[in-house]
Protein backbone atom coordinates (compact mmCIF):
# COMPACT_ATOMS: atom_id res chain seq x y z
CA UNK A 1 0.00 0.00 0.00
CA UNK A 2 1.01 3.87 -0.55
CA UNK A 3 0.36 6.95 2.16
CA UNK A 4 -0.60 10.19 1.40
CA UNK A 5 0.84 12.29 4.31
CA UNK A 6 -0.69 15.29 4.61
CA UNK A 7 0.49 18.03 7.09
CA UNK A 8 -1.28 21.05 7.84
CA UNK A 9 -2.01 24.72 10.01
CA UNK A 10 -5.70 25.26 10.39
CA UNK A 11 -6.97 28.70 9.73
CA UNK A 12 -5.92 31.92 10.86
CA UNK A 13 -7.74 33.23 13.96
CA UNK A 14 -9.37 30.06 15.06
CA UNK A 15 -9.16 28.36 17.91
CA UNK A 16 -7.30 25.22 18.50
CA UNK A 17 -9.99 23.50 20.33
CA UNK A 18 -12.48 24.02 17.39
CA UNK A 19 -9.92 23.14 14.77
CA UNK A 20 -9.31 20.23 16.40
CA UNK A 21 -13.24 19.56 17.30
CA UNK A 22 -14.26 19.96 13.22
CA UNK A 23 -11.09 17.85 11.97
CA UNK A 24 -11.74 15.06 14.14
CA UNK A 25 -15.86 15.04 14.30
CA UNK A 26 -17.20 16.76 10.82
CA UNK A 27 -13.86 16.13 8.14
CA UNK A 28 -14.31 12.55 8.47
CA UNK A 29 -17.30 12.64 7.38
CA UNK A 30 -16.14 13.58 3.64
CA UNK A 31 -12.67 11.63 4.14
CA UNK A 32 -14.67 8.19 4.30
CA UNK A 33 -16.64 8.72 1.22
CA UNK A 34 -13.35 8.82 -1.17
CA UNK A 35 -13.43 5.67 -2.80
CA UNK A 36 -10.69 3.61 -1.56
CA UNK A 37 -9.73 4.45 1.62
CA UNK A 38 -7.82 1.30 3.78
CA UNK A 39 -6.66 3.70 6.83
CA UNK A 40 -7.17 7.30 7.89
CA UNK A 41 -5.43 8.47 10.94
CA UNK A 42 -5.49 11.95 12.55
CA UNK A 43 -2.38 13.12 14.77
CA UNK A 44 -3.57 16.09 16.44
CA UNK A 45 -0.76 17.92 18.37
CA UNK A 46 -1.28 17.92 21.78
CA UNK A 47 -3.24 21.04 23.40
CA UNK A 48 -0.42 21.82 26.25
CA UNK A 49 2.53 21.92 23.29
CA UNK A 50 0.50 25.63 22.28
CA UNK A 51 1.81 27.39 26.06
CA UNK A 52 4.87 27.13 24.64
CA UNK A 53 4.32 28.76 20.94
CA UNK A 54 2.64 27.84 17.70
CA UNK A 55 4.35 24.65 16.31
CA UNK A 56 5.24 24.22 12.86
CA UNK A 57 2.03 21.88 11.97
CA UNK A 58 -1.14 21.67 13.81
CA UNK A 59 -1.04 17.90 13.13
CA UNK A 60 -0.76 15.41 10.63
CA UNK A 61 -3.64 13.05 8.39
CA UNK A 62 -2.88 9.81 6.86
CA UNK A 63 -4.75 8.31 4.41
CA UNK A 64 -3.58 4.69 3.29
CA UNK A 65 -4.41 3.08 -0.66
CA UNK A 66 -3.74 0.09 -2.67
CA UNK A 67 -1.84 1.82 -4.81
CA UNK A 68 -1.04 5.12 -7.12
CA UNK A 69 -3.95 4.34 -9.56
CA UNK A 70 -6.44 4.36 -6.35
CA UNK A 71 -5.20 7.73 -5.20
CA UNK A 72 -5.76 9.43 -8.18
CA UNK A 73 -8.93 7.49 -8.41
CA UNK A 74 -9.50 9.72 -5.10
CA UNK A 75 -8.82 12.90 -6.78
CA UNK A 76 -10.91 12.34 -9.48
CA UNK A 77 -14.05 11.57 -7.94
CA UNK A 78 -17.36 13.14 -7.21
CA UNK A 79 -16.35 13.78 -3.13
CA UNK A 80 -12.99 15.57 -3.61
CA UNK A 81 -14.40 18.75 -4.46
CA UNK A 82 -16.38 18.15 -1.30
CA UNK A 83 -13.43 17.71 0.60
CA UNK A 84 -11.39 20.77 -0.97
CA UNK A 85 -14.46 22.74 0.02
CA UNK A 86 -14.55 21.38 3.92
CA UNK A 87 -10.60 21.80 4.26
CA UNK A 88 -11.45 25.63 3.81
CA UNK A 89 -13.45 25.31 6.80
CA UNK A 90 -10.75 24.33 9.22
CA UNK A 91 -7.05 24.33 7.30
CA UNK A 92 -5.34 27.03 5.42
CA UNK A 93 -4.98 25.25 2.25
CA UNK A 94 -2.08 27.95 1.41
CA UNK A 95 0.37 26.40 3.42
CA UNK A 96 -1.30 22.59 3.46
CA UNK A 97 1.18 20.04 2.21
CA UNK A 98 1.27 16.42 1.48
CA UNK A 99 3.77 13.60 0.79
CA UNK A 100 3.05 10.25 -0.55
CA UNK A 101 4.53 7.46 1.26
CA UNK A 102 5.62 4.72 1.77
CA UNK A 103 6.09 2.91 5.35
CA UNK A 104 9.01 0.91 6.68
CA UNK A 105 7.91 -0.45 10.14
CA UNK A 106 11.30 -0.82 12.71
CA UNK A 107 9.56 -1.39 15.96
CA UNK A 108 5.50 -2.76 16.55
CA UNK A 109 4.43 -2.92 19.83
CA UNK A 110 0.80 -1.47 20.52
CA UNK A 111 0.62 1.72 21.59
CA UNK A 112 -1.15 2.55 25.37
CA UNK A 113 -4.27 3.95 25.21
CA UNK A 114 -2.64 7.18 26.64
CA UNK A 115 0.23 7.06 24.33
CA UNK A 116 1.76 9.44 22.18
CA UNK A 117 3.77 10.35 19.06
CA UNK A 118 6.49 12.39 18.07
CA UNK A 119 6.52 13.09 14.35
CA UNK A 120 9.58 14.91 12.72
CA UNK A 121 9.71 16.23 9.34
CA UNK A 122 12.75 14.67 7.36
CA UNK A 123 14.75 16.70 4.69
CA UNK A 124 18.04 14.80 3.38
CA UNK A 125 21.63 16.07 3.64
CA UNK A 126 22.66 17.71 -0.10
CA UNK A 127 25.23 15.88 -0.86
CA UNK A 128 23.24 12.35 -0.13
CA UNK A 129 21.10 10.74 -3.16
CA UNK A 130 17.69 9.68 -2.40
CA UNK A 131 18.60 5.90 -2.02
CA UNK A 132 21.51 6.89 -0.40
CA UNK A 133 19.36 9.05 2.59
CA UNK A 134 16.78 6.29 2.51
CA UNK A 135 19.16 3.72 2.95
CA UNK A 136 20.84 5.04 6.24
CA UNK A 137 17.76 6.22 7.22
CA UNK A 138 16.41 2.14 7.22
CA UNK A 139 19.58 0.85 7.99
CA UNK A 140 20.81 2.35 10.70
CA UNK A 141 18.54 5.64 12.40
CA UNK A 142 15.27 3.57 12.52
CA UNK A 143 17.58 0.74 14.04
CA UNK A 144 18.70 3.53 16.65
CA UNK A 145 15.59 4.81 17.44
CA UNK A 146 14.04 1.34 17.75
CA UNK A 147 16.62 0.75 20.58
CA UNK A 148 15.42 3.95 22.70
CA UNK A 149 14.03 3.05 25.96
CA UNK A 150 10.52 3.82 26.19
CA UNK A 151 9.63 3.97 22.47
CA UNK A 152 7.14 1.30 21.76
CA UNK A 153 6.68 1.68 17.66
CA UNK A 154 8.79 3.47 15.06
CA UNK A 155 7.97 4.20 11.76
CA UNK A 156 9.98 5.90 8.81
CA UNK A 157 7.20 6.96 6.28
CA UNK A 158 9.75 7.93 3.38
CA UNK A 159 8.87 9.83 -0.05
CA UNK A 160 8.61 7.58 -2.75
CA UNK A 161 11.03 7.94 -5.24
CA UNK A 162 8.58 8.65 -8.02
CA UNK A 163 8.18 12.04 -6.05
CA UNK A 164 11.66 13.17 -7.52
CA UNK A 165 10.97 12.49 -10.94
CA UNK A 166 11.63 15.23 -13.69
CA UNK A 167 13.56 17.10 -11.19
CA UNK A 168 10.74 17.53 -8.77
CA UNK A 169 11.42 18.19 -5.30
CA UNK A 170 9.33 17.27 -2.71
CA UNK A 171 8.15 19.64 0.42
CA UNK A 172 9.77 16.43 2.77
CA UNK A 173 11.87 13.70 2.04
CA UNK A 174 9.78 11.80 4.77
CA UNK A 175 8.52 11.83 8.37
CA UNK A 176 9.53 9.43 11.06
CA UNK A 177 6.97 8.46 13.55
CA UNK A 178 7.62 7.55 16.87
CA UNK A 179 5.18 6.08 19.90
CA UNK A 180 5.66 6.97 23.23
CA UNK A 181 3.62 5.23 26.27
CA UNK A 182 2.94 9.00 27.80
CA UNK A 183 4.99 12.27 27.39
CA UNK A 184 6.78 11.30 30.68
CA UNK A 185 7.78 8.47 28.81
CA UNK A 186 9.39 10.49 26.30
CA UNK A 187 10.91 12.96 28.47
CA UNK A 188 12.99 9.91 30.34
CA UNK A 189 13.72 8.88 26.93
CA UNK A 190 15.56 12.09 25.91
CA UNK A 191 17.99 11.44 28.70
CA UNK A 192 19.05 8.01 27.18
CA UNK A 193 22.15 7.14 25.62
CA UNK A 194 20.13 5.58 22.61
CA UNK A 195 18.65 9.01 22.52
CA UNK A 196 21.55 10.87 22.30
CA UNK A 197 23.02 8.67 19.37
CA UNK A 198 19.57 9.27 17.48
CA UNK A 199 20.17 12.72 17.93
CA UNK A 200 24.03 12.21 17.07
CA UNK A 201 23.17 10.19 13.93
CA UNK A 202 21.38 13.15 12.63
CA UNK A 203 24.56 14.45 10.73
CA UNK A 204 25.05 11.93 8.60
CA UNK A 205 21.94 12.24 6.60
CA UNK A 206 19.44 15.17 7.65
CA UNK A 207 19.87 18.32 6.54
CA UNK A 208 19.68 19.93 9.53
CA UNK A 209 20.52 18.79 13.22
CA UNK A 210 16.93 19.52 14.55
CA UNK A 211 14.33 18.76 11.90
CA UNK A 212 10.45 20.15 12.55
CA UNK A 213 8.65 17.84 14.68
CA UNK A 214 4.92 18.17 16.63
CA UNK A 215 3.97 15.76 19.50
CA UNK A 216 0.37 14.74 18.89
CA UNK A 217 -2.15 12.06 20.17
CA UNK A 218 -2.94 9.95 17.09
CA UNK A 219 -6.67 9.08 16.32
CA UNK A 220 -7.60 5.92 14.37
CA UNK A 221 -10.51 7.01 12.31
CA UNK A 222 -10.09 4.17 9.31
CA UNK A 223 -8.63 1.04 11.10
Amino acid sequence: MVKVLTFLKRKAGMPVDDFQRYWRVEHPKVVTRLPGVRRYIQSQVLPKTYDKGEPVWDGIAEVWADDTNALRAMTQSAVHPELVADEAKFIDRATMGIIVTEDHVAKDSAPSAQAVKGVEFFSRRGDLTVEGFQRHWRQMHAEIAASIPGVTRYVMSATRLSAYANGRTPAYDGAALMWFDSPEALKSAAGSIEYKALVADRANFLATPQPPFILTTEHVVVA
